[in-house]
């Protein structure tokens, strides 16, 4: 008989949780029927839900200088330390990007760590990313750092066949690791990596339900981190463990005890999931979403942080102090000081993303911008409307360009009647019949309006 208790989480009468125990196995599960190497992976529904728990807390962490560095050309120091401070200047004075952390093993990235901490912000938090030694907890803790990330490998893909140890031997092995932390001052916070892919009731519950413990014991708060490592998370209402998100949540909560506040998602977008993957995760009862700037990291990459912005401002109402325009301004200094090339159609961050080709998509933008344009990028990221000039743009779109560049210059707008604009359209125009084929660019729209302004003075 399971005891019948009340619960100080929900008020209701439960019955006592079922203590899942490790199934140390011989072989090791991997769910080929549902991850079936030659064919697409399989989402498959066994429809049990569990009821959403959005924390009143929710907030964004930072893997820009980890997870972010290691699909890129790394970053210099003065460049991580310059995003740092752009990092503190979006997040705002309540901390919603409330940790960064960064690697220490090149002289590079321990004086760009040490040269953050120098700023002395509170927020975000500078934590590291250690391989699990001894030897790394001491370096982290002589640096100053009060949180470290551990990877714990919790798949038997990982657990098998990289590491080749059973499922008791890597759970003593982890285990013995974060003791070590924990004896070396410091905060562990444990990367389940692979999570979508692992037993969850044979090794994920057993293993996190032993962290609590030994954080009950020690009295140190002990985070996890549930790592989507190859984007299996699936956000389906109904959807079987280990891929689906609020299942790996709720699971963790309930069957683990793991706080709120001691429960981070972090996820990838192999399969264009990540941020639905990512607010999922935020509304079944995680506090904290690991994001990396502009999507960048390992494959293809991390859940974008400024997406997780907007995502917090549509589910709360308010931006609780983010600075949205200094999204455009992270954005601009990525490409221009580092090199990397922001894919135009970018939401948020690319040059394309709020600009308009059609005519008549411009035509209603020069009535209202509020039509086609999905907010005021002006006013929120410092980015107007903008229109591309080709062979479909017609009479409007060449008015709405003429417009929107006087309108930086402080003049006054223009009928799509004027001469002026006739003139220019007639060129375009002209430019199409005798076979072009690429858009106008800003360049010679500039150049063309200059020449046409000049002959009508």
């Amino acid at each position: 008989m399971r005891d019948i208790v009340l619960s100080s989480k929900t008020n209701k009468l439960e019955q006592d949780p079922y203590i899942y125990q490790l199934q140390d196995i011989a072989k090791p599960e991997l769910f080929k029927e549902m991850f079936p190497y030659t064919e697409t992976p399989k989402i498959t529904f066994n429809y049990r839900r569990v009821p959403e728990n959005m924390p009143e807390d929710i907030f964004i962490t930072d893997t820009t200088f980890r997870d972010g560095q290691q699909s890129r050309t790394p970053y210099t120091t003065e460049q991580m330390v310059h995003i740092y401070k752009l990092l503190n200047k979006l997040g705002g004075p309540n901390g919603m990007i409330r940790q960064t952390e960064f690697f220490v093993y090149s002289d590079k990235d321990r004086k760009a760590l040490e040269k953050c901490m120098e700023l002395g912000f509170r927020f975000p938090e500078i934590t590291t990313w250690i391989r699990a030694s001894k030897k790394d907890f001491e370096l982290v803790k002589s640096i100053g750092v009060k949180e470290t990330g551990i990877l714990v490998s919790c798949s038997d893909y990982h657990i098998f066949h990289k590491m080749g140890l059973t499922r008791k031997q890597a759970l003593d092995k982890y285990l013995g690791i974060v003791k070590d932390c924990i004896d070396a001052g410091l905060r562990p916070r444990c990367h389940f990596e692979d999570i979508t892919r692992a037993d969850f009731y044979g090794f994920v519950v057993p293993f996190a339900s032993s962290l609590m413990e030994l954080s009950r014991n020690s009295n140190v708060p002990i985070k996890i981190r549930a790592c989507d490592t190859m984007g299996y998370g699936v956000p389906y209402p109904g959807a079987a463990l280990p891929r689906s998100v609020s299942g790996i949540i709720y699971g963790l909560q309930h069957h683990s005890d793991v706080p709120s506040e001691m429960l981070e998602w972090h996820g990838h977008n192999d399969f264009y999931k990540g941020v639905v993957n990512a607010t999922t995760a935020w509304m079944y009862g995680a506090c904290a979403v690991n994001c990396s700037l502009l999507g960048i990291g390992e494959r293809t990459g991390n859940v974008p942080l400024e997406a997780m912005v907007f995502e917090y401002a549509s589910l709360r109402g308010h931006l609780n102090g983010m600075n949205t325009q200094v999204i455009t301004e992270i954005a601009d200094y990525i490409r221009d000081e580092t090199g990397y090339d922001i894919p135009p159609m970018t939401p948020f961050v690319g040059e394309s993303f709020n600009l308009t080709r059609a005519g008549i998509h411009a035509d209603g933008m020069m009535k209202d911008p509020e039509i086609y344009n999905i907010f005021d990028t002006e006013t929120i990221l410092a980015r107007p409307p903008k229109v591309s000039i080709n062979n479909a743009s017609g009479l409007a779109g060449v008015a709405y360009w003429v417009n929107e560049y006087r309108a930086a210059q402080g003049k006054e707008r223009l009928s799509k009647k004027d001469a002026l604009i006739q003139k220019m359209y007639d060129w375009i125009t002209s430019e199409y019949e005798k076979g072009r084929v690429t858009v106008i660019s800003e360049r010679e729209m500039i150049d063309l309006y200059t020449k046409y302004s000049a002959e009508q003075k």
